[in-house]
């Protein structure tokens, strides 16, 4: 065990990160050397910011805790701490069952965990992080919580209802990561496009998005998890008009079928969703659209299921994941619905779906072959640069494989214009050009 030594541990998604990093940027004000996801963890503190969304997730959860309760046993780590959606949502649980942990904290209470080791929380650093991204490119957190009632989705459950952060403050945040050489912003949220409606009764994305993009340095923007139902579509304007603003979108759409969006209570209709993806592609041409679908919701009939296959086909999404449901305590459908879909019929679907897709992805990028893209380098690898387009989000979507050539040494961090000469279904390969 490392003495001043804190190792922080996140599971689930980039909204925990965010969380994650301002937390390291606590405990360094207060002189402790602190690591992310350490090869070897062997802090005199551990932190583990847990994800609470489905079944899996909370298993992946548990599994490094009861690992973690051991290697305190054993003396191999100090005091253990947990944070995040799981400990929110399952607080009495978790208590009663992991006596090896030594506090919970929720989603929104872990600040005090600074204090509760008797150093001081810094709230002129609240907005200050120690960036576990490469320095280039960063998460930008703009609200918290979430006001729709999405049948199957236990995050309304764990976070609350939408809290957007002051333009303002976004501005200053952005300003002071671009001062220290952030050029890429991946905006995040539950819901991008609710954004403005609980501070400013309105839809300010798009107010947002421009602002942001006038900040001297930032040269992209990304936005991800937006909402179909009401969608602000000013932003495919400023998409459109801004340089800066990355032609990419990451909207859930779950299904098709009009009973299914009705069971799910997603407030729109199948006829609505085609309009909106077909203005997205006519107002903002070449942008690409990630996607996340659901399978074996509760009532989902092969019919269903087949006018989902029917749409994936036919609207060619560049980006998709898709997940099974998980029947979850305390949401809607677990209260409404049973759930009758057999697990090996939902994996079944899945596979089949994602078959579909991964058809698509490589004709996509086969499509890029010849063509020439500006491209982040984020990182060096033995045989190649690894970058990605204005169509790649950070570790969800392809990545170009650049060749290394004698005498041309590429930096990470810094942009290239790169020709596609092959692509799989989930790789391009390029040369700097």
């Amino acid at each position: 065990m490392r003495k001043n030594k804190v190792d922080i541990i996140t599971l689930g998604c980039s909204k925990n990160l965010v969380d994650s990093e301002q937390l390291m940027r606590q405990f360094a004000a207060n002189g402790y050397k602190v690591e992310h996801d350490p090869h070897r963890i062997n802090g005199e503190i551990v932190v583990v910011n847990t994800c609470g969304f489905i079944g899996d997730a909370q298993a992946e959860s548990i599994e490094m805790i009861l690992e973690l309760g051991e290697a305190k046993k054993q003396g191999r780590i100090g005091k253990l701490f947990v944070m995040g959606c799981l400990s929110e949502r399952f607080m009495h649980d978790l208590v009663q069952e992991l006596p090896e942990v030594d506090h919970f904290y929720g989603k929104f209470n872990w600040k005090e965990l600074i204090s509760d080791l008797g150093k001081a929380y810094h709230p002129e650093l609240a907005h200050d992080r120690v960036l576990t991204t490469p320095k280039h490119y960063a998460y930008l957190k703009i609200g918290e919580g979430c006001n729709r009632t999405c049948s199957y989705c236990s995050i309304p459950l764990i976070t609350g209802p939408y809290q957007s952060r002051p333009m303002e403050e976004l501005v200053e945040e952005v300003k002071l990561l671009t001062h220290r050489g952030v050029k890429e912003f991946q905006l995040i949220a539950q819901d991008l496009t609710f954004y403005g409606l609980d501070l400013y009764k309105r839809m300010a994305l798009p107010e947002l998005v421009e602002r942001l993009s006038d900040v001297p340095g930032v040269e992209w923007i990304r936005l991800h998890y937006g909402y179909p139902a009401h969608f602000p579509y000013d932003l495919l304007r400023v998409m459109r008009e801004r340089e800066n603003v990355c032609r990419y979108m990451d909207i859930a759409l779950q299904h098709i079928s009009d009973r299914m969006l009705k069971l799910m209570r997603r407030n729109i209709t199948k006829a609505e969703t085609y309009e909106l993806l077909e203005r997205m592609r006519e107002e903002v041409p070449g942008i690409h659209l990630r996607t996340t679908l659901m399978v074996g919701h509760p009532g989902e009939t092969e019919e269903d299921f087949e006018e989902l296959l029917a749409f994936v086909r036919q609207a060619r999404f560049e980006r998709m994941g898709a997940f099974a449901y998980s029947h979850e305590e305390g949401t809607y459908a677990y209260q409404h619905y049973t759930d009758d879909i057999p697990q090996e019929v939902k994996q079944e679907r899945l596979d089949t779906l994602m078959a579909i897709q991964e058809r698509i992805s490589l004709e996509a990028n086969t499509a890029k072959i010849g063509h020439t893209y500006k491209v982040m380098v984020d990182r060096e690898e033995e045989d190649f640069y690894i970058g990605r387009t204005e169509f790649d989000s950070p570790e969800v979507d392809p990545e170009v494989l650049i060749r290394k050539e004698e005498g041309k040494v590429l930096k990470p961090g810094h942009f290239y214009q790169v020709e596609i000469e092959d692509a799989q279904a989930f790789e391009l390969y390029g040369k700097s050009v």
